[in-house]
């Protein structure tokens, strides 16, 4: 039994099996998204969903579903399965699945009378191609396969009606056809491994329901067209796969694509070679340059996201070769933004008030992963020019007061990472002292001080630690209330609202608090925000709480920052926990991680989602696959090695 296993009695019980999704992603920014019976429940989903940069910034579904028919003796089986308006579900493929597994591939296992075919199916790594491979493992008379492709060749930001503007034709090609059904898209090529028949007969298949964009509020209704349909017959021990993908591809090659392909997999038997191999599919090339792209299915590269989860996404799995080319091209676009230049920046949000100060916390990650030796040889001039940055009142949303510490506008739209909006303006609009900008703010100082004084220049470093010292004090007198910290301070105004944002305070490798003040933020924490998934985003107590993420778009944003749990809180909440309790604290970590282990077979297997609702049962919601989430988890993970025998 393998890890990520899914058997009959689950895959045929609807109401389960369409609430677990799978994606497995590319370096060329392509995926492939589906629930694990292959029936599409976002208009997300697709079998090919690629980047098209001449077009928009977005995905685009050109593939959304490839329909596999069995016949023998005249007979069909369709073991395809769509959902149509009014619940309808047709076909019914579902109930011809024995098994489902993904843990190095996905592979999904019919039985028809005495067919048995399996499909599995994988993304080549560095172009936008999906190759499927069905081999028939048992027959007991002569076997045909039918192929209908659904096509859609939209943004996954809309949904496609009939109309006259596609355009069906096709050019034949080796062993299949290309197809293109609008102007400024590229030609889809699909093709066989194997010689077939194809019958060109487009149709539209009308009103395919997206039960999940019904339910977050938005238009769920599609029309697809199928263009024809292929058909090849197959025997017994017998393995065809298929191509699609934006380029013609030898028919003759694809046996060898398929196995090169498959060499570079590698099993995922544990929750972390799960979230290892997640962590590694947020990565993305363009040309010269190279992106951590901040989850799945919806979310591109933004600053923020970016540098919070790199140190999870590549130190802690061995990848420094994509630190090393993230950070390259990061500091390109950092070196851009501070001499006030936007061209060719697509970090999205690099003007927001805490990047700069998360990037400085991702070199001090390296340090601790490396050496402090070697981030000061690499980082000790970046960072020293970003500090400088900020103190000379350059950045268009960081103002140092006299006291030492930053103050944002946040009034006006979002400052921080609590960045949900309504009619433009801060649902949450945290504004003025913000409470983790500061924390972030000393540490930032202090490490920038350790890195100069590493690289021999001991005055800067100094008044590097006199600045820091001037902010630690202010720190205290402006958030500390006797108790836990508040979450902003503007004017006379100190907020009271018990939110995870303190909790920075006391994971950072410097903290502005002493050790009773950071147990006393660490036991409020625990008491009123802890849950298995990470810390929610405002205690319970809070007349302002409300903890699950559901509803139209104005509901959700709402809540969103109000009550949901975000999982990539988990990082510092267990680093403060093991700073106070160290060794001691272990045992605790542990069984924490006992809830996202849970996870590896929930929402989209293998990873964890953006959030989770505040109160039981925490089900997951938001991307399916979050980068800051899977990053903080397998932080979590190297930091329990310290204290391994």
């Amino acid at each position: 039994m393998s890890y990520l296993n899914f058997d009959k009695a689950l895959l045929m019980n609807l109401e389960r099996s369409l609430s677990k999704e799978m994606i497995r992603t590319n370096r060329a920014g392509a995926y492939n998204s589906t629930t694990l019976i292959d029936c599409n429940t976002r208009k997300y989903h697709g079998q090919l969903v690629i980047p098209l940069p001449g077009i928009d910034d977005s995905n685009h579904v050109l593939l959304s579903s490839l329909d596999e028919t069995v016949i023998q003796h005249g007979a069909e089986f369709n073991l395809g399965i769509h959902k149509y308006d009014g619940n309808n579900f047709s076909p019914n493929g579902h109930k011809y699945i024995r098994q489902f597994d993904c843990e190095v591939i996905s592979r999904t296992v019919y039985r028809v009378g005495g067919v048995v075919l399996s499909k599995e199916r994988m993304l080549v790594s560095f172009e936008p191609r999906v190759l499927f491979k069905y081999t028939l493992l048992d027959a007991h008379s002569p076997t045909t396969l039918r192929f209908k492709p659904f096509l859609a060749f939209r943004s996954v930001n809309e949904l496609t009606h009939q109309n006259d503007r596609a355009d069906s034709s096709y050019t034949e090609v080796g062993n299949g056809i290309s197809t293109c059904l609008y102007d400024n898209y590229p030609c889809l090529f699909m093709q066989f491994s194997k010689k077939n028949t194809y019958v060109h007969n487009p149709d539209w298949y009308k009103n395919i329901e997206y039960y999940k964009e019904k339910e977050r509020g938005y238009e769920y209704l599609e029309d697809l067209l199928v263009p024809g349909y292929f058909e090849l017959p197959i025997k017994k021990g017998e393995s065809i796969i298929f191509s699609a993908g934006i380029t013609e591809v030898s028919p003759r090659k694809l046996t060898q694509l398929w196995d090169t392909e498959l060499e570079r997999r590698h099993s995922r038997t544990d929750m972390f070679s799960c979230l290892k191999n997640s962590a590694q599919q947020f990565y993305k090339r363009e040309g010269d340059r190279t992106y951590l792209l901040a989850g799945y299915p919806w979310f591109g590269a933004r600053a923020r996201d970016q540098f919070v989860a790199l140190p999870g996404c590549t130190l802690t799995i061995d990848r420094m070769d994509y630190f090393d080319d993230i950070m390259k091209t990061s500091l390109d676009e950092v070196s851009k933004f501070m001499s006030g230049k936007t061209e060719g920046i697509k970090l999205q949000g690099i003007d927001e008030p805490d990047v700069l100060l998360w990037l400085l916390w991702t070199f001090q990650q390296y340090a601790k992963t490396v050496s402090i030796e070697k981030a000061a040889e690499r980082f000790s001039e970046t960072a020293t020019e970003i500090v400088a940055f900020i103190r000379k009142q350059k950045h268009p949303n960081l103002f140092l007061h006299n006291n030492g510490l930053l103050y944002v506008n946040g009034t006006e739209k979002p400052a921080t990472w609590m960045n949900a909006t309504e009619d433009g303006l801060p649902i949450t609009p945290r504004t003025g002292y913000v409470v983790e900008i500061n924390a972030l703010w000393y540490n930032c100082l202090k490490f920038t001080a350790e890195l100069t004084r590493t690289a021999g220049n001991e005055h800067s470093a100094d008044l590097l630690d006199y600045q820091a010292e001037m902010a630690r004090e202010s720190f205290v007198q402006t958030f500390w209330n006797g108790t836990y910290l508040y979450d902003y301070v503007v004017g006379t105004y100190n907020d009271p609202e018990v939110r995870p944002n303190m909790i920075l305070a006391v994971a950072l490798p410097y903290s502005p608090l002493d050790r009773q003040q950071q147990k006393s933020v660490l036991d409020i924490t625990t008491r009123e925000l802890l849950t298995p998934k990470g810390l929610r985003t405002i205690s319970p107590k809070s007349g302002s709480y409300r903890p699950v993420y559901i509803g139209g778009m104005l509901e959700r944003n709402r809540n969103y920052h109000n009550g949901p749990v975000w999982p990539c809180t988990f990082g510092a909440f267990a680093a403060a926990y093991l700073r106070i309790y160290k060794e001691s604290g272990k045992s605790f970590i542990e069984r924490m991680l006992l809830g996202f282990e849970a996870e590896m077979t929930e929402l989209c297997v293998g990873t964890i989602p953006e959030l989770f609702d505040g109160n039981p049962p925490f089900k997951g919601h938001g991307g399916m696959s979050f980068a800051m989430s899977v990053a903080e988890v397998l932080r979590v993970l190297d930091f329990l090695k310290k204290y391994e025998n």
